[in-house]
């Protein structure tokens, strides 16, 4: 008996058999389909709206609570567990942007634009030559004009530009600092609150 031609027996044997079902050795090399990056995201529960106390919760009598590690916040009556509306929020990307404490709407903004983070665009034409910039940071490149980013139905927290204002909720903290809402919830809590409200930031 040659013992060196033993070791080819499994190898022949697999070969043989890879030969005689094509399709399992198919399945055995096939490339795993690639999930998109969204897939990866866990999305937040929707927000909830309690109608029955629509008539209620009024800005004399209204509370923001914002809870960091829940990414959510509640408008509720002050002094009660009274929930009007419980939403997803999305909080700064990195831990302290955005501060906790006890805080006042210092202002209300309808139609307000960030004066640090926007694009600068073409003065003649428009047309947006670079985005995503920071004052911060960036120059203007020749013949620019910088636009600040929109921060619909805004309200001012700190006197550093902190704030809840609609933005994207991707389904976790990605924002510089501000409390982004949903689209159709910000106008809600802007009604319901004045300046001087109290809002309180938790972990």
């Amino acid at each position: 008996m040659n013992l060196k031609r033993i070791p080819l027996v499994p190898s022949l044997v697999a070969f043989a058999l890879l030969a005689l079902a094509p399709d399992a050795s198919a399945q055995l090399f096939k490339p795993r389909a690639v999930k998109r990056p969204s897939a990866y995201i866990s999305k937040q529960p929707p927000a909830k709206i309690n109608r029955g106390l629509e008539s209620q919760i009024t800005p004399e009598n209204s509370t923001v609570v914002v809870s960091l590690s829940q990414q959510r916040a509640f408008l509720k009556i002050r002094d009660t567990d009274n929930v009007y509306i419980d939403t997803p929020i999305s909080s700064g990307k990195r831990s302290g942007m955005t501060p906790t404490g006890s805080f006042t709407v210092l202002e209300k903004d309808a139609d307000h634009r960030s004066s640090i983070y926007g694009d600068f665009v073409d003065r003649r034409s428009g047309r947006t030559v670079r985005s995503g910039i920071s004052t911060k940071v960036d120059s203007a490149p020749a013949g620019t004009k910088y636009v600040g980013a929109p921060m619909k139905f805004f309200c001012r927290l700190t006197f550093t530009g902190v704030g809840m204002h609609v933005g994207i909720l991707p389904g976790y903290p990605a924002s510089h600092g501000c409390i982004r809402l949903p689209s159709d919830i910000a106008p809600l809590i802007y009604q319901k609150v004045k300046l001087g409200t109290p809002v309180s930031i938790i972990q």
